[in-house]
């Protein structure tokens, strides 16, 4: 069963009112990196460089490619509950799709995703882009990799 945004909202912060929906929260961009590259291995993985995207006046403005978008809300995803990440429909209505993957119980963080931009767009610091929605589950332990805790500082 999905939760209510108003539970999900208690497991973010920070929150406006306008960002918590009926079945989820919505979750704003913080930042816009472009990945230069990296590697994933049977046994490792190294997280390639990443440069910011810098903001003109208002916006980020955004060529067509694969940018990493991170998001401005520090989340917790509580025991019994599994996290999904779905992008808001205006991006894929300007041709702009937000992959995600799974959050598992126990992480915390600010996490990220891939941004893959089709046609142009403009995107302001702060607009709500995705939506995160929780989801009650079973689950053998909580999150102990290494993005526990990622972009906190």
């Amino acid at each position: 069963m999905f939760r209510s945004g108003s539970f999900v909202a208690e497991h973010a912060t920070p929150v406006a009112p306008e960002q918590v929906q009926p079945n989820g929260l919505d979750l704003t961009a913080e930042a816009i990196l472009e990945p230069t590259g990296g590697r994933i291995g049977r046994d490792d993985k190294r997280i390639g460089e990443r440069d910011p995207v810098e903001p003109d006046a208002e916006a980020w403005a955004l060529s067509p490619g694969g940018y990493v978008l991170q998001y401005g809300e520090r989340l917790r995803i509580p025991e019994g509950h599994v996290g999904f990440v779905y992008p808001r429909s205006s991006l894929m209505r300007n041709a702009a799709m937000l992959h995600t993957a799974v959050w598992d119980a126990g992480y915390e963080g600010r996490g990220e995703g891939l941004l893959a931009v089709h046609a142009g767009i403009e995107i302001e610091p702060g607009a709500r882009v995705a939506q995160l929605v929780l989801a009650e589950a079973n689950h053998d332990g909580t999150y102990d990799g290494s993005y526990q805790g990622e972009n906190l500082e």
